[in-house]
């Protein structure tokens, strides 16, 4: 499994934006598509987004489509989740994950993670 680091949390203002970074290790992580997930205070872990091993495809829960980025660089083995126009319903703590997959990421897919960084987002 690779590793994974994530990075880039904190508080934020509604309006504001903060850029996630999850730095992997251990596996050649251009054979990983790459995920975020969150979990809100008292829900289920959700999906937010993913890209495929290239960089080439792109997925978007429908709340964060158009505030939300997610890219990687390959050559640095990271991937990174840019949010934009945040709202407190964005608080959570945000997850990122590892789908050693070439193919389109369903979430069972997904079994590597890291350990968590937590975003709040104040009214």
């Amino acid at each position: 499994q690779v590793q994974l680091v994530e990075s880039g949390g904190g508080l934020v203002q509604a309006g504001g934006s903060l850029r996630l970074s999850c730095a992997a290790s251990g596996r050649t992580f251009s054979n990983y598509a790459m995920g975020w997930f969150r979990q809100p205070p008292g829900k289920e872990r959700e999906f937010v987004a993913a890209i495929n091993w290239s960089g080439g495809s792109k997925y978007y829960e429908d709340s964060v489509k158009g505030r939300f980025t997610i890219s990687r660089d390959n050559t640095k083995n990271t991937v990174y989740l840019q949010m934009n126009s945040l709202k407190p319903e964005d608080t959570a703590v945000y997850y990122c994950a590892g789908a050693r997959t070439f193919a389109v990421p369903k979430p069972a897919d997904f079994g590597s993670w890291g350990q968590g960084t937590q975003v709040t987002v104040s009214s």
